[in-house]
């Protein structure tokens, strides 16, 4: 049965470059790679600039809320944040209603990082070529792709 549709026929192995996955992949490791300088500067890793990024974006949160936004596990997430806690941009500590939790907030240094920070989306934008609108437009997609995907997965 033919399957016009596919990038490759049935008995055909796979081609690397036909590959969605591949391509997502490779441009990940490619705008890692823009990323690392300019976060260098700041002393940070790109796992640590999406975490001060969420901060930034809401302070004071639960460790397991930061984890969810960020996409990561404990074992991951813990790691990191006891890295930026060292370099003094977060503390963590106990909520007060419920000791159990543990909130992360961002501290003076952190704030003043989020100001020297504010110029990377657009030089991010303009080395990969991208005018505002489409950034917006590739990250719609992208969301969207994202989500789909994890709805199969909590379907399955």
């Amino acid at each position: 049965m033919d399957h016009p549709t596919a990038p490759f026929p049935p008995s055909a192995p796979p081609k690397l470059d036909d590959q969605l996955c591949f391509a997502l992949y490779s441009a990940g490791l490619a705008l890692t790679k823009v990323y690392r300088p300019i976060l260098e500067a700041l002393g940070l890793t790109y796992p640590q600039y999406l975490a001060m990024m969420a901060l930034w974006e809401r302070d004071d949160i639960p460790v397991n809320a930061l984890g969810a936004q960020l996409r990561l596990d404990s074992g991951t997430l813990t790691p990191l944040l006891k890295r930026l806690e060292a370099r003094g941009l977060i503390a963590r500590r106990r909520d007060a209603e419920d000791e159990r939790r543990v909130r992360v907030v961002l501290t003076e240094a952190g704030r003043a990082l989020g100001a020297r920070a504010a110029d990377i989306p657009l030089a991010i934008g303009k080395a990969a070529g991208l005018s505002r609108e489409d950034a917006v437009e590739e990250r719609k997609r992208l969301t969207a792709l994202r989500d789909r995907l994890e709805a199969f997965l909590e379907d399955n």
